[in-house]
């Protein structure tokens, strides 16, 4: 991928595209826009702006509307979703230092206030790091069982996005996975040494 990256907009054109000719039930899978207004709510419950390409790819989709391996890392989620599960982790850490403080420089949190987790399922979100900073906006992973970690992620999610769109159309991996049809013609991401795919060979 050249250093100049594409839009959020123009990488959700082209992944549609693709599901639209290869996956269509995964491409109905995918939500319409979010209501603006409830993403303006969000971020004012959250007490953080969004980046811009966030705002951008929820109002392209808000998430899925049911459960779908659409894209490599976890299911993108709907502004509800996001709220909900930042919620949820800042309860969980409440003052505990544990969970909230690195527990060395070099390491991350187990959580932190400022992480969006704008997509997530099995416990992991990947997040999108809102602290201060030359880094803000990169994305990462916040692990259920586990520390936070940034060093496997994409500077920002239009980056990520451009990754999948480029995959899915002159083929490669991304994080590791590939993507395959299913024998209903869903798109599923999978290890490239995988002998089956949710189950089916």
């Amino acid at each position: 991928m050249s250093s100049l990256v594409p839009s959020v907009r123009s990488s959700w054109d082209r992944i549609d595209a693709w599901l639209r000719a290869y996956a269509p039930a995964s491409y109905e899978l995918l939500a319409p826009s979010a209501d603006p207004d409830r993403i303006e709510a969000a971020q004012e419950e959250m007490g953080l702006r969004f980046p811009a390409d966030l705002i951008d790819s929820l109002l392209r989709h808000d998430g899925l509307v049911e459960w779908a391996n659409l894209l490599p890392c976890a299911p993108p989620q709907p502004v509800a979703s996001i709220v909900d599960h930042w919620r949820m982790c800042e309860e969980v850490a409440g003052d505990d230092k544990d969970l909230r403080e690195a527990s060395a420089p070099s390491e991350e949190p187990w959580w932190h206030v400022r992480w969006i987790p704008w997509a997530h399922g099995d416990g992991d979100a990947q997040v999108i790091d809102m602290r201060d900073g030359p880094e803000q906006g990169r994305l990462g992973t916040a692990c259920h069982d586990g520390s936070g970690h940034f060093g496997d992620g994409w500077p920002s999610l239009a980056a990520y996005l451009a990754e999948v769109a480029d995959v899915l159309d002159h083929g490669g991996m991304v994080d590791g996975c590939k993507p395959y049809l299913t024998r209903d013609g869903e798109l599923w991401w999978s290890f490239k040494d995988d002998a089956d795919l949710n189950g089916e060979p």
